[in-house]
């Protein structure tokens, strides 16, 4: 399959809502040349990064939108586009590929306009750019509700957070303290000419100074290093681990942490992974499996607690909630595509849900950490700020880490070119059992 048609079959998925770049893309890159495949992932991901932009200057080039039944044939024209203003390839060559897989669409009807659409983004294109200069979503490649609530919650930092994710992800190993420090892991990678740096807030956190082949890393198949970003790696220590206790990881997939939480304290007593979709933990198995570790895993919904807990109380938990991931827009850039404004209400009431389903499991003296991979207060301080106000026996305690940047509740990181991702965390401990009502 020509990478371009696999790429804009690809997102033609997420621009109808019935997938995600992460589902749509790889069985379609199975179809696609060996050699070819790393050019559909770059298409298709970095269509999807500047999107919104690209939005932007092909609704100056149409006379009529696209119908929803040719949303491949628009994403298509998206796929050109990006060729055209954020690649190298020729652009006689971005053209005319792009314009010859309509016929693989069967809508041939459709390929003169195609190819003169994107013959005049090639013409007039820095003009029109040039005309939209004033409009914030064409500098900052970011739907136009996200970045208006960005720039409300953080004045000083939108910018900044918007520049990060339109940035290129970083690789980030975790070491793995079951097999040695980081620091002789470090040393390794440097004897094999492999350039890396320790991360800065992550006791076991590596960052790859040039994206590899993992499993062409030392160990990597023996469980001695895995891919995590260092924000995530922080929970396992802001956890307060000890020996002897049993610990919920809920919404564990795809089971990065919950590694992580048996790596850091190999004598906890138990590490039960529990996570909506039995299909989501079979990635969570597979990391066991490879670092060697064992974890009660549990497809459930986390709040269901009498479908799935066993009425033993858990001394640790951690909440890793369902959220907007607005702060790894960089390593899914088609969330500007798929997220909507009102999705966030809604996850902050799923949010809350978990929270108050949850706390009943912990024992008194315990400890709950909450996480998000959002940057969204509404997600993160303002939620806390509610379950602490309904919630008596709760306390929060304050977070051992210097990252990010302290809020009434909790911690919120942003994402940071070339370091961690965005992130929120909040630590809470459960001082008395609450009454029931």
């Amino acid at each position: 399959m020509n990478p371009r048609l696999a790429a804009a079959r690809a997102l033609a998925s997420v621009l109808n809502g019935k997938a995600s770049l992460g589902s749509s893309l790889p069985p379609l890159l199975e179809r696609v040349d060996e050699r070819d495949r790393g050019l559909a992932q770059d298409l298709a991901f970095g269509t999807a990064r500047w999107q919104p932009r690209l939005a932007l200057l092909a609704e100056k080039l149409l006379q009529k939108p696209f119908k929803a039944a040719d949303r491949d044939v628009e994403a298509l024209l998206l796929v050109g586009l990006y060729q055209l203003f954020h690649t190298r390839i020729p652009a006689h060559a971005a053209i005319s590929e792009t314009v010859a897989c309509v016929d693989k669409l069967k809508k041939s009807s459709l390929k003169g306009l195609l190819n003169a659409v994107l013959r005049n983004a090639q013409r007039d294109g820095e003009a029109i750019f040039a005309s939209l200069d004033r409009d914030p979503v064409l500098h900052t490649a970011h739907p136009r509700w996200l970045q208006k609530a960005l720039k409300a919650y953080w004045p000083e930092q939108w910018q900044a957070i918007c520049t990060a994710n339109n940035a290129h992800p970083p690789l980030i190993l975790r070491a793995n303290r079951r097999h040695g420090s980081r620091d002789a892991y470090l040393a390794e990678l440097r004897n094999t000419g492999i350039e890396a740096e320790s991360c800065t807030f992550s006791r076991d956190g590596i960052r790859l100074l040039a994206a590899r082949d993992v499993k062409t890393l030392p160990g990597f198949a023996e469980g001695r290093v895995s891919v995590q970003d260092e924000a995530a790696q922080l929970a396992a220590d802001l956890l307060d681990l000890a020996p002897g206790q049993r610990v919920l990881d809920a919404c564990a997939a795809p089971g990065g942490k919950t590694c992580h939480l048996l790596e850091a304290e190999p004598g906890l007593s138990e590490v039960v992974a529990v996570d909506l979709e039995a299909s989501r933990l079979t990635r969570v198995r597979e990391n066991l499996e490879r670092l060697q570790l064992h974890a009660t895993l549990i497809a459930a919904d986390g709040r269901d607690t009498a479908a799935w807990w066993d009425g033993k109380p858990f001394q640790r938990i951690l909440l890793d909630a369902p959220c907007s991931a607005t702060g790894v827009i960089r390593r899914h850039p088609d969330i500007k595509l798929t997220r909507q404004p009102d999705d966030i209400a809604a996850l902050a009431v799923l949010q809350g849900e978990l929270l108050d389903a949850l706390w009943p499991t912990l024992a008194v003296g315990g400890v709950l950490l909450y996480a998000t991979c959002s940057v969204l207060p509404p997600e993160n301080s303002d939620g806390i700020a509610a379950f602490l106000a309904r919630t008596p026996g709760a306390r929060e305690l304050d977070l051992d880490t210097q990252a990010g940047l302290k809020q009434a509740h909790g911690r919120q990181l942003f994402p940071q070119v070339d370091g961690h991702d965005g992130f929120y965390y909040a630590k809470l401990m459960k001082i008395a059992a609450t009454p029931r009502g």
